[in-house]
């Protein structure tokens, strides 16, 4: 290496450097650091070369003037922070889209707006060329963000099916189905009085898993009992509450599918309080088969669905949307898989 090449690498190398080693103008060189399909292969290669020898590394803001890029996916999660670093599924889901983005070489910046209050500076933030596109999850009723984001022409990806006809781009796994088998499951063992504890009713996902759990019921022609039915939020405390209040009522539960491991976490810790075998006297099945379920005592049986694939995937989707300016809303569901352990059949599956 020239002293002068060790230069360049130690104070960066400049276009006009990497111009005169390929012997191409500076123009040329923009173009092919920037993508530009208007260049030859023999000067592409060229250029390539010369970029290798010299170091040079482009310069993101001067880039993003050309290109009108910031190279920055948002990720956008409408819960308080506690929740986020407390439950399992987020911090999967962010496995996933990280080293998805990292691949492909853009910046994640995660947003958590935790109130309503706070939405219309989030809004403001992703809409002034912050970022090139959102992931967007954990929506909550009718929230507006969905709508706002795609009427100012932001690319945008949910994680999981929309409420109501947002016309969307998204990516979920089949809750209903993945609930209906493992509902399925505890009426195959001869449970006679299989609960819920589901998930809020204003989340698609805790309407889904509902669902399920009410279409296994009628494939069994077991008639509906609505004193079977609890609902909780997707946390530890909330799933040991509704436990509790299932068992005041209904005594004679001897069967319950939890609508998230978290859930079924709580509810396993009320159970064993309260004197009741597991799976003895009640089989629990939970959703996600997130870690909780593998230290769970007893371990627990739950519904599979494959988190960090669903981040590589909505990345996946959200970056196609940016490099062909294409609206059309695409549809991406997840198959999901029962694994069975203790918690419903007494001893640990292969």
């Amino acid at each position: 290496m020239t002293a002068t090449d060790g230069q360049s690498r130690f104070r960066g190398a400049t276009l006009d450097e990497v111009a005169r080693v390929a012997g191409v103008s500076r123009a040329t060189v923009s173009r092919v650091v920037n993508g530009s399909p208007r260049v030859s292969g023999t000067v592409r290669s060229s250029v390539e070369a010369a970029v290798e020898r010299l170091g040079y590394v482009p310069n993101r803001a001067a880039r993003s003037l050309v290109t009108r890029r910031s190279d920055s996916i948002a990720v956008v999660i409408t819960e308080p922070a506690g929740r986020l670093f407390t439950d399992p599924f987020f911090p999967r889901l962010l496995r996933g889209v990280s080293a998805a983005l990292s691949a492909k070489d853009f910046q994640l910046v995660l947003l958590m707006p935790e109130s309503p209050a706070d939405e219309p500076r989030t809004v403001r933030y992703l809409t002034t060329g912050h970022v090139d596109g959102v992931l967007l999850g954990s929506l909550h009723g009718e929230d507006p963000l969905p709508r706002e984001l795609t009427a100012s022409g932001v690319p945008v990806v949910l994680v999981g099916r929309p409420p109501r006809d947002v016309d969307v781009s998204y990516v979920d796994v089949d809750n209903e189905q993945g609930a209906r088998r493992a509902t399925r499951h505890l009426i195959g063992l001869g449970r006679r009085h299989v609960a819920t504890i589901a998930g809020p009713a204003e989340m698609v996902a805790g309407h889904d898993r509902l669902a399920g759990y009410r279409g296994a019921l009628a494939d069994a022609g077991v008639a509906p009992d609505s004193s079977l039915i609890v609902t909780s939020d997707f946390s530890h405390e909330a799933g040991a509450g509704a436990m509790e209040r299932l068992l005041g009522t209904r005594p004679d539960v001897d069967a319950v599918f939890c609508a998230s491991d978290t859930i079924a976490a709580g509810a396993l810790a009320t159970l064993l309080s309260a004197g009741r075998r597991v799976p003895e006297d009640v089989a629990v099945v939970g959703f996600d088969d997130s870690p909780i379920a593998v230290i769970s005592r007893p371990p627990l049986s739950s519904v599979r669905q494959p988190i960090e694939e669903m981040g590589r995937e909505m990345v996946r989707l959200l970056l196609d949307l940016i490099a062909t300016n294409d609206r059309v809303a695409r549809r991406v569901v997840l198959a999901t898989e029962l694994v069975l352990r203790d918690s419903s059949i007494g001893r640990s599956m292969p």
